[in-house]
């Protein structure tokens, strides 16, 4: 909490009303809210996404799952460890991710397959989203979502709970305690969320085209 007191998560546009109504969830409780399942739900939660995939429900509406440009299974073939291709984007799937900087998050709005679309982006208060969920929270010291630019390994280890994470020997390590974790994750959802969120913005790179909300 001293050194990231917000947490920034980046959903796609236009999403904050269904995020409220359902809660921030991840592509594994959105299926399941979606009532998704056998080779679909397999599909979806098993192997790598190179674009977005609308999902529908009569009563729910669509909602999109997003995309993995950023892995590539070649590179991440390469990089696991003692685990599966499959293994890694069920891990992935099952968890709703913040950036803890927001140097973090304008690189992902700032990347070639982002920059160019507008996104909602939700700042989140790191004190009460611990207060409320410190159980189901892990930490990655590694952007576990990307494999560009000299892969880093990974694997089950990869995410460790908060009285596990090696905190100070990551901090060395990279010189700066902002830069010794990566990625903040909560295990499946947060439906809790609205009662989190300090602000709601509709960004394109580095402007901010609309605060959606506000605390």
């Amino acid at each position: 909490m001293k050194h990231f007191p917000c947490l920034y998560h980046m959903a796609e546009l236009g999403t904050w009303p269904s995020i409220k109504a359902h809660g921030l969830l991840s592509t594994s409780a959105l299926l399941d809210l979606y009532g998704i399942n056998g080779e679909e739900r397999r599909l979806i939660e098993g192997r790598r996404r190179p674009e977005s995939i609308t999902i529908h429900h009569d009563e729910y509406g669509s909602a999109v799952i997003r995309d993995q440009k950023p892995i590539s299974d070649s590179a991440l073939q390469k990089c696991l460890r003692e685990m599966t291709p499959t293994g890694w984007y069920r891990l992935l799937n099952a968890r709703v991710f913040f950036w803890l900087t927001p140097e973090r998050v304008q690189g992902l709005l700032s990347a070639r397959a982002y920059r160019d679309r507008e996104h909602t982006v939700l700042t989140v208060d790191t004190r009460d989203l611990l207060r409320l969920h410190q159980q189901r929270v892990a930490l990655s010291p590694i952007n576990s979502g990307s494999t560009v630019y000299n892969p880093q390994p990974r694997g089950a280890d990869t995410f460790q709970r908060l009285g596990t994470y090696p905190f100070q020997e990551w901090r060395r390590k990279r010189g700066s305690a902002k830069k010794a974790i990566a990625e903040l994750a909560v295990d499946h959802e947060i439906t809790d969320i609205e009662a989190l969120v300090l602000r709601v913005e509709r960004r394109k790179r580095s402007r901010v085209l609309e605060v959606v909300y506000e605390k």
